[in-house]
């Protein structure tokens, strides 16, 4: 059974804290985005370029965003989780071994997009925001790179905060971010009313009937709109569907509108407007203060992924995908709530470089836009392929409705992919090498797991040669640690090589990491007493949960297993990978996997054991 957490009311507390986190990323796309429209037009910017472009940005987040992620992706909710492993573990459920092979490999592809993703975002918003400055004064244009270096340091700094502490300073000014925009928008729209007709989708076409093949490379900057839209769905843990929904619909979706209607308003009176529409919504005197806010929006802004990230990592090495990586809980009410140091460190240092090396958001945008359309297209793919097999919908409604999403997922890929050689390659390698990474570090866990368990020692024959040729038996308890509940863990075996001994009282320990986000408590703990004072435990837990060894003794004492943690020594098996004559990985694979084991965090500080109670023994296994 399924421990479900519940989909936090919608609170103002809870809007808020969404606004400020889900929604940054979105929120500050008007930024940049008809700025990037307009830099890769080769014509002038005349009416029918300015309609046709506000219809399309109209369509897109209607239909990307309010369609299929708030009414149909948000549904695909792994027991309150979301996000690409949340959505791939339902999707194997059920599935065969052949089809879950397929599974993994797209989602791992999907997962790894991501990163790329969030490498991109911060980089790309702050910059975005500073570049306001060139608006105030053209002498500011040499300090737009070291001033947007100096904040992303500031932002990385305090992730370790926590998403909640940093949700509730950043919600009332996301808020008031949305305010703002949504009412330049309005002031615009009032003195050029006429740009309310690009909501008539015939501008769209028309606009690709009049510009021909240069409406691709237009287009492909058109999806700068929707970045942001993962989010909704990594995010979903944080804050549950309810929240989000309420708080796209209610607040960001309409003063998104607001906005770009309001630049193209703009537009259409103030053509010269064109090399920044945003910032030249308000009159000169208030254009410092608009880049203030602006920026202070961006720094948010890339809280939304930054957090998404940090989820997403916390899931890959409790389902086994990333090795072993220092996780810390932020939040005492909320589960979810985590900091991985390694990757905020990580990803600061690349956004820095991509600010270094572009030194323009209009230059990074064409790197943006093909991270983001390739984890549309593997979450479409994925929830559709859920939808047939495990929400029962039948091929006449998966096809219609999904068939339009696939369309133009795929649409904006293929675009974004003309971009490849200025920057559109950047996601991709990123993607590449962190895919690398995860499906190495699966395969090569397989494969050790694999050749434990065909060894043949069992725990059934241990306990059989125990029966028939007892060892002596010493004061005092001992938990072998096993990642394979059915073999005979392989610290017992060195230890009982080398010593001749076993303690009084056994306990085999098994932690079983399921592909849902929690477990019931009363379902938690599996203790079969095998005989003679041994005993195996399964502690099953969820791939939100993060197992506490000095908790489980209390659970165990309450089920009946007493065991003094004092007079408990703890035997873990250090398995060392090395190269292998006979290797069942490629070589650069056999290699890599080698590395990340040698690196991963030690089990004693990952499972929280008290480091005076542990024994480690260390064993070569050849790959």
């Amino acid at each position: 059974m399924l421990l479900r957490q519940e989909d936090p009311k919608p609170t103002i507390p809870f809007l808020m804290g969404a606004i400020g986190v889900v929604f940054g990323d979105i929120g500050t796309s008007p930024l940049y985005t008809i700025k990037d429209c307009l830099s890769e037009s080769p014509y002038g910017h005349d009416f029918s370029m300015i309609m046709g472009i506000l219809s399309l940005i109209f369509w897109s987040i209607t239909t990307v965003v309010s369609l299929k992620y708030i009414c149909f992706v948000l549904r695909a909710d792994n027991n309150g989780e979301g996000g690409i492993l949340s959505l791939l573990s339902l999707s194997m459920r059920g599935a065969s071994d052949k089809t879950k092979k397929y599974l993994f490999g797209i989602g791992m592809i999907g997962a790894a997009l991501f990163y790329g993703d969030a490498v991109i975002t911060p980089a790309i918003s702050v910059l975005s925001a500073v570049e306001g400055l060139t608006v105030v004064s053209p002498s500011f244009t040499n300090y737009i790179v070291p001033v947007a270096s100096i904040i992303l340091i500031i932002l990385f700094l305090i992730q370790q905060k926590g998403t909640e502490t940093i949700g509730n300073l950043f919600g009332p000014a996301m808020t008031l971010w949305f305010l703002v925009i949504g009412s330049l928008g309005i002031y615009q729209i009032i003195q050029t009313p006429q740009i309310i007709e690009a909501l008539n989708p015939w501008y769209a076409y028309q606009f690709f009937h009049d510009h021909g093949p240069h409406s691709l490379a237009i287009l492909g900057s058109v999806v700068l709109a929707i970045t942001g839209a993962e989010a909704l769905y990594t995010d979903l843990g944080h804050f549950g569907k309810s929240v989000i929904r309420r708080a796209w619909l209610f607040m960001v979706f309409p003063c998104l509108l607001l906005n770009y209607f309001g630049q193209g308003a703009l537009l259409l009176t103030h053509p010269e407007a064109a090399s920044n529409p945003f910032f030249f919504l308000v009159p000169a005197w208030a254009t410092l203060p608009l880049v203030i806010v602006a920026t202070t929006a961006t720094v948010i802004a890339s809280q939304a992924v930054i957090s998404g990230i940090f989820s997403m990592t916390w899931q890959a090495v409790q389902l086994g995908y990333l090795p072993r990586l220092r996780v810390d809980h932020t939040s005492r009410k909320t589960i979810g709530h985590v900091f991985v140091p390694t990757m905020n460190w990580s990803l600061l240092f690349m956004a820095l470089i991509l600010v270094i090396l572009f030194k323009s958001s209009t230059a990074l945008a064409s790197a943006y836009g093909m991270a983001v359309t390739g984890i549309m297209v593997i979450t479409t793919f994925l929830t559709s392929y859920l939808a047939l097999n495990n929400w029962g919908w039948g091929w006449w409604k998966v096809v219609p409705i999904f068939g339009i999403f696939l369309i133009i997922d795929i649409t904006y890929f293929s675009v974004n992919l003309m971009k490849f050689t200025e920057g559109g390659w950047i996601p991709l390698v990123i993607g590449i090498f962190l895919w690398a990474i995860m499906t190495t570090w699966k395969k090569g866990r397989d494969i050790l797991n694999n050749q434990i368990h065909q060894s043949g020692r069992t725990l059934l024959n241990f306990i059989k040669n125990i029966e028939q040729d007892p060892p002596l038996r010493i004061p005092g308890n001992a938990v072998y640690l096993s990642s394979t509940p059915d073999n005979e863990p392989l610290s017992l075996t060195i230890n009982l090589k080398h010593n001749k001994v076993l303690h009084e009282k056994v306990v085999f320990l098994s932690i079983i990491t399921k592909d849902i986000p929690r477990v019931y408590h009363s379902e938690k703990i599996l203790i079969d007493d095998l005989g003679h004072d041994i005993y195996q435990v399964i502690y099953y837990v969820g791939f939100t949960e993060t197992p506490n060894i000095p908790n489980l003794f209390e659970k165990c004492d309450e089920l009946g297993l007493h065991l003094s943690l004092q007079d408990t020594t703890f035997f873990m098996s250090r398995g060392i990978p090395v190269a292998s004559t006979t290797p069942h990985l490629p070589a650069w694979r056999e290699h890599l996997f080698i590395w990340l084991a040698k690196n991963a965090m030690n089990a004693t500080e990952f499972y929280k054991i008290p480091y005076k109670r542990v024994l480690e023994l260390g064993i070569r296994l050849k790959l």
